[in-house]
């Protein structure tokens, strides 16, 4: 094979492929109780490849209640007892920036999470998956890996003065949008990313995942090198590879960027927001929480006090971290300016610990996604930002441009047109002939259809539990509606957000027979398979369906019909088609090993 993109090389075969393949690493973190009783389920004893493993307990750190701390026993108790080394208790950090003490070039690395496409920054292949599948990982050390197309972003020049890495990531994601690189490998190029350091690099691989993609990844060169402290090998895409798209970006053009509620791709120069009041800030997370984020927003505030009535929240991303700004006084200048700092856990992100904003709070986060009800109260306003203009607005009380000369005034140049989060109202009966018509709504992300701060107080492998609070994020009606034989329609880029594989679970249980959108969340669609939830994408069959028509599915035969319509349904690959009729992963490695 020759002229490969990097994603081709690493997993040794063509754009389209499917392949099994054994990853380096399986990341997991408080989903590890949740994956031990589906393991249990498939009738997992042992753990097949306990080196392969790393554990890290951030989400709840330290835990908000009893349940959370038995659960975090539970995961101290199967690490000895499955003798896993590569271990890291409560207040060590969050699981991504421990990765950085891991993940080396061009490893497979998988986790159960949606930002562990973060190690891309240091030249590896790094993907998220679900709680089932890393499951199925204990159990059988290999998964399935669909080979995807590849995107190449091409970077020049370099950031100026008050811009930052952060900016970048939303510059990018307002160009493309929230599905523009839905199940792509995103590689960056260029002689502008010889001037970001691997910090920077961890945030653009992070927000990989707020885009769509599969991965992002950066080049083996001299600045991952110096990280490493010696001379790399490394994986990198040959000259004359074929991209499904390329983008060129000059670094010295860009401005100060926000995401605007609720959507990540709801991008606007700041520029263009008018004194906009802000409640609450936070700095930190898997997103912007390393040293060079808390020391930039260290010297903002320095011999300064924030805004009256103004609450400011530091979430280092690790100990290590967070010792480094303890010994460099970057804590004290954040603390004397009236900054409270957490712990090293991912609490305020997901609304799962502590900084739950107040009711009607509008909140500025350095964070990754601002969907309606993230941080843990669905009447909060949330902004996303870089942690300059985070401690900028801190200081001020409003939005705030952190550049000294702010005269670039511009407007973003790439306003697409925003898609209206949707509540939906009791009267509003979205079901009919068995049919729950969401065909209007794009972007349904996982926190509307399962609330982030509910996750870890109702656990994946326990579908019973997760039935009642399916959707209440926007259709109050469905939980108690839904019944076995139902089918679901909706629009693009369904289930986007987090690899919560709660709503595939629920809809599993629920008995729902098909999902049918025009498009899906990569995460979503093996979650989807994994719990033997049939989904099927395909825009004509949306398009062409009106409500109180009468819709029949033959998944034996392959067919949609709607009236007199009728469109086929293209066949899954063998195994998973096996795993469909298994209803699930679970069942499937039971019977096949």
């Amino acid at each position: 094979m020759q002229n490969l993109t990097f994603v081709e090389k690493v997993l040794r075969a063509k754009c389209g492929s499917i392949v099994f393949k054994t990853p380096d690493i399986v990341l997991t973190h408080d989903n590890t109780v949740s994956i031990k009783n589906t393991f249990e389920k498939m009738g997992g004893h042992q753990v097949k490849n306990p080196d392969h493993l790393l554990v890290v307990l951030d989400h709840n750190a330290p835990p908000t209640n009893a349940k959370l701390a038995t659960d975090y026993q539970k995961v101290r108790d199967l690490v000895q007892e499955q003798g896993i080394k590569k271990f890291y208790d409560a207040g060590s950090g969050i699981c991504h920036q421990i990765m950085s003490y891991h993940a080396k070039s061009g490893m497979l690395i998988v986790g159960s999470d949606s930002h562990t496409c973060t190690a891309g920054a240091f030249n590896a292949l790094a993907v998220g998956i679900d709680r089932t599948e890393a499951a199925g990982l204990w159990k059988r050390s290999e998964t399935w890996f669909r080979v995807p197309e590849s995107i190449k972003i091409t970077l020049k020049g370099k950031l100026p003065e008050g811009v930052y890495a952060k900016d970048l990531s939303l510059w990018i994601i307002g160009m493309i949008g929230a599905a523009g690189a839905n199940y792509m490998s995103i590689e960056y190029h260029g002689t502008g990313v010889k001037n970001l350091s691997i910090s920077e690099r961890m945030t653009l691989a992070n927000l990989a995942s707020e885009m769509g993609a599969k991965n992002a990844v950066f080049p083996p060169d001299k600045v991952l090198e110096d990280f490493y402290g010696q001379k790399i090998k490394g994986v990198w895409a040959d000259e004359g590879a074929r991209y499904f798209k390329e983008y060129e970006i000059s670094l010295n053009d860009l401005v100060p960027l926000l995401a605007v509620p609720h959507q990540v791709d709801n991008v606007k120069a700041i520029s263009e927001i008018n004194s906009v009041k802000v409640n609450q800030g936070l700095i930190g997370t898997c997103t912007n929480g390393r040293l060079d984020d808390l020391e930039i927003a260290s010297k903002i505030v320095d011999g300064k006090q924030l805004a009256g009535g103004f609450q400011l929240l530091i979430a280092p991303a690790s100990k290590d971290i967070y010792l480094e700004a303890i010994e460099k006084g970057i804590i004290t200048k954040l603390m004397k300016a009236g900054a409270t700092i957490l712990g090293a856990s991912c609490g305020p992100c997901l609304g799962t610990g502590q900084g739950i904003p107040a009711d009607g709070f509008t909140v500025i986060s350095t964070a990754n996604r601002n969907f309606l009800g993230r941080m843990g109260n669905k009447t909060a306003q949330i902004y996303l930002a870089s942690p300059a203009t985070v401690a900028c607005s801190a200081l001020t009380g409003e939005i705030t441009d952190p550049r000294i000369d702010a005269s670039r005034q511009i407007k973003f140049p790439f306003q697409k047109q925003q898609i209206s989060t949707i509540l939906i109202q009791e009267s509003d009966n979205r079901k009919s002939n068995g049919v729950w018509d969401y065909s209007d709504i794009d972007h349904l992300n996982t926190d509307q259809m399962f609330a982030g701060n509910l996750t870890y107080e109702v656990l994946s492998s326990d579908p019973e539990g997760i039935r009642p609070y399916l959707f209440k994020g926007f259709d109050d009606s469905f939980a108690d509606g839904v019944e076995e034989g139902d089918i679901l329609i909706a629009g693009e880029n369904f289930g986007c957000g987090s690899s919560r594989e709660h709503p595939a679970v629920g809809l599993a249980h629920a008995g729902v027979r098909a999902v049918i959108v025009k498009s899906v969340n990569r995460i979503f669609y093996r979650s989807a398979i994994n719990q033997g939830l049939l989904l099927i994408v395909n825009r004509k069959i949306v398009d062409s369906y009106q409500k109180n028509d009468v819709l029949r599915l033959d998944f034996q035969e392959g067919v949609v019909q709607i009236g007199e319509k009728r469109f086929e349904i293209p066949a899954l690959p063998d195994k998973l088609q096996q795993i469909i009729k298994c209803k699930g992963l679970v069942n499937w490695v039971r019977t096949e090993i």
